[in-house]
């Protein structure tokens, strides 16, 4: 374990089980392994940090997530190649799933940042970036 290394990360989702479909496949090529299981929330780990999802109570829903609004803007993970960028671009875009910043891919952060943005089904901005 190394200090300072997150431990884990949970985020509130509005459907756990649209969130699980959506996010096991992607952390999975990443190298995540599905951790924990239970009614209403899943969570994957890699290493020693672990992303846990949790249904969001129905009372908390009226409002819905904006990256825009206090709290967390996106979540952004490294590639392995510039190849898994450009090979889950096309993954998303068979799944049908929103690129962000199109008229700007790959290089929407920038001439020297090899990366591709979407939207998890809450509208969570996912960052992919080659090194």
């Amino acid at each position: 374990m190394t200090k300072g290394l997150l431990h884990h990360i949970e985020i509130y989702v509005s459907d756990s089980k649209r969130s699980a479909e959506f996010w096991g496949w992607f952390l999975e090529e990443l190298g995540y392994n599905a951790f924990q299981k239970w009614d209403g929330g899943q969570s994957w780990k890699l290493g020693d940090t672990y992303i846990v999802f949790v249904q969001t109570e129905e009372r908390f829903r009226d409002v819905p997530y904006h990256r825009c609004r206090v709290g967390l803007n996106h979540l952004a993970f490294h590639a392995d190649s510039r190849q898994q960028v450009d090979e889950m671009t096309e993954t998303l875009n068979n799944k049908g799933i929103n690129i962000l910043y199109k008229d700007k891919h790959p290089f929407a952060g920038g001439e020297d940042h090899y990366a591709l943005y979407f939207e998890d089904p809450d509208r969570i901005k996912v960052e992919l970036v080659a090194p």
